[in-house]
């Protein structure tokens, strides 16, 4: 069984203005400042709680070339965040109203009380009621953060796919991942990893249309946990015996992961909890550097020369 939502990943434009959104404006922690492995000239970003735990983790790759995104089906369209209570909706209705961020007035959202917003690149997100419930133990709450510690967000929780055929996805996550379905109507499906809890849910959309075209604000892809690289590698053997392309075990040196798309075009990766962003950094110093796996460690003056410091302090 998967045990919920491990990160989710997204394209920003600037570093700099994404950094001030998420760590001045929502209050998570840059946990971890490393570059896309795979285009090492690019900043990778991750924000989360102390420590950046699994389900916590909001990551995106920086794009300085990344135009607007053409919103349509077919790509992931919203990410819940996780509050504590009703209060904090409300909390947070008048701080976004302060800082002039987009929103809605506090309504409901996969059953739950819920507050829609959008990120300063059009990202759509949703802070939802989490009714003082218990949360996973390995998330940990950031001191640092200038949010009250009774508003601050927790995690992730209800993250929307929308498709053109709902039947595909749903192979996926029913057939594949054993999700379990607990609400239906109309064109949406809502599903959970671990019955009961929303921190691996998702609801499934149905709209025809044509295809989203990414850039600034738009999501890459979901990735779902897994405790272990063995379970890990017994997954690769699953997604391949059903017929989708995998990308076997890929070693990011902080987790492992795999990719594979459903046949709707969603990309999901698979990452295992270990062996975490205190791999080469103690949580104390975590996200005040720039990180870079073993393998990119030569090329580090290469790669500094290309990145922009993401505030003042960094000049």
């Amino acid at each position: 069984m998967l045990s919920g939502h491990h990160h989710i990943s997204m394209l920003t434009k600037n570093g700099k203005e994404n950094h001030y959104f998420y760590t001045t404006i929502l209050g998570l922690r840059l946990v971890k400042k490393t570059v896309n492995q795979d285009a090492p000239s690019m900043y990778h970003l991750f924000y989360g709680d102390a420590a950046g735990a699994a389900g916590t983790e909001l990551t995106f790759f920086e794009m300085p070339v990344a135009g607007r995104t053409v919103r349509g089906t077919n790509a992931i369209t919203r990410i819940g965040l996780l509050v504590p209570s009703y209060d904090s909706l409300v909390y947070w209705q008048k701080r976004f109203e302060q800082l002039g961020v987009t929103h809605s007035e506090i309504t409901t959202y996969a059953g739950k009380d819920a507050l829609l917003f959008e990120d300063h690149e059009g990202l759509r997100m949703v802070l939802l009621n989490h009714n003082n419930q218990a949360i996973p133990s390995a998330w940990q709450a950031w001191d640092g953060s200038k949010i009250p510690a009774e508003h601050r967000i927790l995690g992730m929780g209800t993250v929307e796919i929308t498709v053109r055929s709902i039947e595909r996805t749903m192979s996926v996550l029913q057939e594949l991942f054993q999700y379990t379905v607990v609400a239906e109507k109309d064109n949406e499906v809502l599903v959970q990893s671990v019955e009961g809890e929303v921190f691996g849910e998702i609801l499934v959309k149905e709209l025809e249309g044509p295809s989203e075209k990414p850039g600034r604000g738009s999501v890459h892809h979901l990735a779902l946990r897994v405790a272990t690289v063995e379970e890990l590698q017994e997954w690769n053997a699953k997604v391949k015996a059903r017929g989708y392309d995998s990308s076997g075990v890929v070693d990011r040196f902080y987790f492992q992961s795999l990719y594979f798309r459903d046949r709707n075009g969603i990309l999901f990766e698979m990452a295992t909890d270990g062996p975490g962003f205190t791999a080469d950094s103690s949580i104390e110093d975590l996200g005040k550097n720039l990180d870079l796996p073993p393998f990119l460690e030569g090329k580090r003056a290469d790669i500094e020369a290309l990145l922009e410091p993401l505030n003042e302090e960094e000049r």
